[in-house]
């Protein structure tokens, strides 16, 4: 099954570093306000839903979950590279490839 979230580029850029620091070296900021579009339940009944606590960012498809780490050192200084790397893994950890486009991130499960 395939699901497309639509995210809000223009909204989302608002919030990257250099519109409004952080000081976490990551975007915090950033990650917040795109994981917010992950909310929704999928065809099939199952709740998708994403949330970050610290550094890390799980995403729950049913009762499948998956962890991923904002790394700077491996994945920087882009805060979306960071970012969308951290989103792969923790895709990949909950059984579910992940692969975005411009406005939209598209999830295979």
């Amino acid at each position: 099954m395939n699901v497309t979230i639509a995210v809000d580029e223009a909204l989302a850029d608002g919030y990257l570093p250099a519109a409004r620091p952080d000081d976490s070296g990551v975007g915090v900021n950033y990650a917040d306000q795109v994981l917010k579009f992950f909310k929704l339940t999928l065809p099939d009944g199952r709740k998708l839903n994403a949330r970050r606590r610290g550094l890390k960012i799980t995403i729950a498809i049913g009762d499948a979950k998956g962890d991923g780490l904002l790394r700077r050192i491996e994945h920087g200084p882009d805060v979306k590279a960071i970012f969308q790397a951290a989103l792969v893994e923790a895709a990949r950890n909950a059984g579910a490839t992940l692969t975005s486009g411009p406005g939209s991130i598209y999830l295979e499960l």
